[in-house]
């Protein structure tokens, strides 16, 4: 247990540059608690003992507003940084390197039974208030922008922005128009600017037809 403190200690300080010491990352990284009270609450619910998996679960979202059902599977190197509000249901998978923002939810729709929750990949970035929904895989070395709603499968090497979220470059290659260069989640594009953009073109093409099919001179008298 405590060897693996230690690594969850050198992985906070390689990821968060805000990372002063050991000592305060212990004390006051709500991610780090979470990770740890689910550690325990996967123990107990792998041992069918699932009250007490789910009362250390509850007590740690109580805690740190962070809820991870002790269901959950999750790969060595995990990082939740600051991570209020972040949500990962009993049937999400969760691979290894995986780095996971404030905000985020690895839910259900609500029209699955048995695995309800998405399988993340290995080396998976998502952004903050990011929503992954639905019993799909995302693939390796996947970057999800901040407040995209993902729900369908990504493959590998993919950045996805957007609402309902679109693979906007694949292996390095852009896929289609704007391109993020480096996911830092601000600069990416603003979806529902995209949308009233792309409404208010149509509203002028219809406005232009309208305007040809109505006849310019006035009826002859007696029509």
């Amino acid at each position: 247990m405590f060897r693996q403190l230690r690594e969850d200690i050198a992985l906070v300080k390689e990821r968060d540059p805000a990372a002063r010491s050991s000592f305060e990352i212990l004390l006051t990284y709500s991610g780090l608690h979470a990770i740890h009270h689910y550690r325990m609450a996967h123990w107990f619910y792998k041992h069918k003992m699932l009250m007490i998996a789910r009362i250390i679960s509850q007590t740690s979202r109580f805690f740190t507003g962070i809820e991870i059902h002790p269901g959950a599977t999750i790969g060595k190197g995990f990082f939740i940084d600051h991570g209020m509000g972040v949500v990962i249901g009993e049937t999400a998978v969760i691979g290894d390197n995986c780095l996971i923002y404030q905000g985020v939810t690895l839910g259900g729709t609500g029209k699955d039974r048995g695995k309800r929750h998405p399988t993340l990949g290995n080396n998976v970035m998502v952004g903050s208030g990011a929503k992954v929904l639905g019993p799909f895989t995302v693939g390796n070395n996947v970057k999800i922008a901040a407040n995209a709603v993902v729900l369908d499968a990504i493959p590998d090497n993919c950045t996805a922005v957007g609402v309902p979220a679109r693979i906007i470059k694949r292996d390095g290659v852009r896929v289609e128009e704007p391109v993020v260069k480096n996911l830092d989640q601000v600069h990416i594009p603003d979806p529902v600017s995209m949308e009233i953009c792309a409404l208010r073109a149509k509203l002028e093409r219809l406005e232009k037809s309208w305007g040809d099919a109505v006849p310019t001179d006035p009826p002859a008298k007696g029509m």
